[in-house]
């Protein structure tokens, strides 16, 4: 079947993406916002015994009753669980564990497999497998964060930079004045928050072929852009003056050159390549700066059938709202998606982290506007006329 297959090949690769760490990069945490890679491989098994073998194996025995308490994330309905910001302070159970952990947990989900009618599982079976799709992004994000903390810039892997796109095309798409569809509809998996498909009305709008490159950020910065309160949201100019904002995440300057840390180590910056690891603060003060805008997400749908996205995650102006009808899924589910429905913003497309056959043009990713740590960019937009 189809989703066995898919089971295997997912778990497997979040494996692989893990195989360039020493067992001391799997504990530290970087940040409250960022967790460990241990915590990461382990929450993805949670879910899967959480929410599969505990229901459906007759018969299955947890692997140990602390792990539901540890590697929770945010599902209340569920129970208890540590704190996010402690999640870099559990030296056990070791990494060793863990991994066994996991493969305890796949071999009782061969099992379910084979116990079961397969109908039954589908469902939550496909959620999870795109749920931990999500945490392999998540994964390169939160090691990439952890590292760039090391003063002597370590390599994760060779070759592995994930910054150096560049763009392909120039130029404006345009999109007329008129009602669309919007949100997903039709085959395939989607998140709840793609549904409630419905009509939205677009002013006449020209929307950039071409990312913001860092060359274009290098002029904002000498321009003073980090300065000038006139360009900043209130919130954001609060952010700048209180953090000492003055550049994008993991650029660094040494003897009057820039370089950006990578999951490469630390490289010269290619002035070329797209503008990446920025926040919507700072996404909305360079549009301002360039006397255009952020396009609304739902421009960013119209118009994506006619220009090349998935290198960035690209801000839109659109706060993370539920669309009309959006129904929220029974039971624990339906803590995945609903309840951040609030202070934070829409970004559209993917990026160069983010899996294989794990992006569409109605996946809404969302964070909180002060976040750099995503692999973000920026996309101009500007009214026609």
């Amino acid at each position: 079947m189809e989703l066995v297959n898919k089971y295997v090949e997912v778990r497997t690769h979040t494996e692989k993406l893990c195989e360039p760490l020493l067992i001391e990069d799997y504990v530290p945490q970087g940040s409250a916002f960022a967790s460990p890679a241990k915590w990461h491989i382990a929450h993805t098994t949670w879910f899967f015994e959480t929410f599969l073998l505990k229901e459906y194996l007759n018969g299955y025995k947890e692997y140990h009753p602390d792990f539901s308490f540890l590697f929770n994330s945010y599902y209340n309905a569920v129970g208890a669980r540590t704190e996010r910001m402690q999640r870099g302070l559990m030296t056990r159970p070791t990494v060793e564990e863990v991994y066994r952990y996991r493969a305890h947990v796949d071999h009782a989900m061969t099992e379910l497999f084979n116990s079961v009618a397969f109908d039954t599982i589908a469902s939550l079976l496909e959620i999870g497998l795109n749920h931990e799709q999500q945490h392999q992004e998540l994964l390169l994000t939160d090691i990439k964060y952890m590292l760039s903390l090391n003063p002597i810039h370590p390599t994760f892997k060779e070759g592995f930079c994930l910054v150096n796109d560049e763009n392909e095309a120039h130029g404006f798409v345009g999109i007329d004045a008129g009602k669309y569809a919007i949100g997903h509809s039709g085959d395939g998996f989607s998140f709840d928050n793609e549904h409630g498909q419905h009509e939205v009305f677009l002013n006449d709008a020209l929307i950039s072929k071409s990312l913001v490159t860092n060359a274009d950020y290098l002029q904002f910065i000498e321009d003073d852009g980090y300065k000038r309160h006139d360009l900043w949201l209130d919130e954001g100019w609060a952010w700048v003056n209180a953090h000492a904002i003055a550049k994008p995440l993991y650029w660094k300057k040494v003897d009057k050159q820039w370089f950006q840390f990578t999951l490469s180590g630390l490289l010269p910056l290619n002035e070329n390549a797209q503008l990446v690891h920025i926040s919507h603060f700072e996404a909305a003060a360079f549009a301002e700066w360039r006397g255009m805008r952020l396009p609304t997400e739902f421009e960013w749908e119209v118009a994506s059938k006619a220009f090349k996205w998935g290198s960035r995650w690209e801000h839109t102006s659109s706060a993370y709202l539920a669309y009309p009808k959006y129904k929220k899924p029974k039971g624990a589910v339906g803590e995945y998606n609903r309840k951040f429905m609030m202070n934070q913003m829409v970004l559209r497309g993917a990026s160069n982290a983010t899996p294989n056959g794990h992006s569409r043009i109605t996946y809404r990713n969302f964070f909180h506007p002060l976040m750099q740590w995503q692999f973000s960019g920026i996309r101009l937009a500007k009214d026609e006329g």
